[in-house]
């Protein structure tokens, strides 16, 4: 089948949804009401609580709910062929994670930025809470540890990708304060400066490769390890409007940029799905998967793609702190997650273009493909253009994402030469992506953490407490560190993929339960505190 026919299908399909469902679940489920003020107006901190521009701030929930989720997902699920995992983020996306997404974060805006725990306490009660907080501190933690390793395995020995992701920090600060404190609200202005810093990061990738400076962004896994903890403590403490928010936003021209760059080239090019539509490997007998039927495996390998419950604690962690106004929340929550099924449809679309031998071989786990006598079509080839000693047995879905999207990319007419860059770069944005949500996550566990400390004293939970926000960030970060530099995908994803799924299925029946009940009401110190302000 012509690999077109997948994107314009997510297109039309995506576009129907948003324009139509997603109005009718606004406007006569949720009934927002785009006058009604938000917690970023009425708790406004400098800190947590900031009112943000919607198209900044969809860049960053974007950026956040995109982990690997849309990219290795759809990757690993194309063993079982193009059509289980091309329905499942069609029909998926659009009527289950978006609407996830946009009830939640309309439930947590209109219970002033509540927690998904804090929630669970107010519709159903504190035993609800204390279980809902344990099981999303516990699947927090394992998710964090999880990304961790695959930015450490992407970024290992990387100097192009590892270069590029430290400079979106000074380009992300320098837009922080052009846009609150140098020339507030010029956020085309700043745009263009981070955006043309992060670019000139990307381009000077292939000389830094080859000056003397690569040495110092050539770092072990072990160095990662710390690195990246570090990294997340700062992110996690700073205020959101200086680092965090605006790293998200930048990356997130860079996420979508590469997306239609792609798109582009499945236009262009149109190579043929070389899949079959359904492989013999539904029945668990696979070497990508082995064990996993397509059902229901399928609907948990490809979670961010389709739905996942690692959104929630976004959209009812930093984003609702950020809300400018309810009218807002349709673009941002639903918006965002269906921006979110086309890249996972562009990853299925990449992988399923190698040849499925290929694919296999890259993917599969040695023993079992050695045990199918599966052999090589276009691989020592491809190897050879991508600069590499060797591309089988390079498990976990990152590296063969990379070579078919590098494969489309070079039949692009004039870019027959630059199989190698397209490689690397592909590698580069896997862990941008990736390292999005890991440093968001880290922000949101805080909040969560802090939100239990606080009930047993009060000055723990405080936001605004400098000691406080240092000490439980730091304590979030050695938590998910320790896993990433002990742990490994193996023993920590298949935990985390099931947990996840059903953290989405509680999460949008607790939500739906709060969105569409009366708001809980102000407590008689708010309600003297808002008389004594007005008069």
């Amino acid at each position: 089948m012509n690999s077109l026919v997948l994107p314009l299908t997510a297109i039309v399909v995506f576009a129907f949804a948003y324009r139509y469902y997603s109005a009718f679940i606004a406007t006569r489920v949720a009934r927002v009401d785009p006058t009604r003020p938000t917690p970023a107006v009425t708790q406004a901190d400098g800190r947590d609580f900031v009112k943000t521009n919607k198209f900044v701030l969809f860049g960053h929930h974007f950026a956040a709910i995109s982990a690997s989720g849309p990219l290795i997902g759809p990757v690993l699920a194309a063993q079982f062929g193009y059509l289980p995992g091309a329905l499942w983020i069609l029909i998926g996306a659009a009527l289950g994670g978006a609407v996830h997404d946009f009830i939640i974060l309309f439930a947590s805006v209109r219970h002033r930025a509540a927690s998904l725990s804090e929630m669970a306490r107010r519709e159903i009660g504190p035993v609800a809470h204390g279980a809902a907080m344990a099981a999303i501190l516990f699947i927090t933690i394992l998710l964090l540890a999880g990304l961790g390793i695959v930015v450490v395995n992407a970024l290992a020995d990387s100097p192009w990708g590892t270069f590029t992701v430290f400079m979106t920090i000074p380009a992300a600060l320098l837009f922080g304060l052009y846009m609150y404190k140098i020339r507030p609200g010029r956020v085309v202005e700043g745009s263009l400066i981070g955006g043309a810093i992060v670019l000139a990061a990307v381009l000077l990738g292939p000389w830094l490769i080859a000056s003397p400076f690569a040495s110092w962004f050539t770092l072990s896994p072990k160095t990662l390890a710390i690195a990246l903890p570090v990294y997340g403590f700062i992110a996690a403490t700073l205020p959101v409007w200086l680092l965090l928010c605006p790293r998200d936003y930048l990356s997130t021209y860079m996420k979508i940029g590469t997306i239609v760059l792609l798109v582009v080239g499945v236009a262009i090019v149109h190579p043929k799905l070389q899949m079959p539509a359904i492989t013999p490997f539904i029945d668990g007998s696979g070497p990508v998967l082995p064990g996993m039927k397509v059902f229901p495996f399928c609907f948990i390998v490809i979670a961010c793609g389709a739905i996942s419950g690692f959104h929630a604690l976004i959209g009812s962690g930093t984003t609702p702190r950020m809300v400018p106004d309810e009218g807002s929340i349709r673009f941002i929550g639903y918006g965002a997650m269906l921006t979110e099924g086309v890249v996972a449809i562009m990853a299925l679309v990449a992988a399923t273009t190698l040849a499925p031998a290929d694919y296999f071989l890259i993917n599969g786990v040695p023993k079992v493909v050695a045990s199918l006598g599966i052999q090589p079509v276009e691989l020592p080839a491809l190897t050879r253009l991508v600069g590499e000693e060797t591309l089988q047995g390079r498990t976990g879905g990152a590296v063969s994402l990379a070579v078919g999207m590098a494969n489309i990319l070079r039949q692009i007419p004039g870019m027959g030469h630059l199989m190698a860059y397209w490689y690397h770069f592909a590698i580069m944005f896997e862990a941008v992506f990736i390292l999005t949500a890991l440093d968001t996550g880290t922000r949101v566990a805080r909040y969560l953490f802090q939100d239990m400390l606080g009930r047993v004293w009060a000055p723990l939970g405080s936001t605004t407490n400098v000691a406080a926000v240092a000490g439980v960030g730091a304590l979030v970060c050695i938590a998910w560190g320790f896993l990433t530099a002990t742990g490994s995908v193996e023993t920590i994803w298949p935990l985390f993929g099931v947990s996840n799924q059903l953290l989405a299925v509680i999460a949008l029946a607790s939500s739906t339960r709060s969105a569409t009940s009366r708001p809980p009401t102000s407590t008689r110190r708010e309600r003297a505190s808002r008389t004594w302000t007005a008069s």
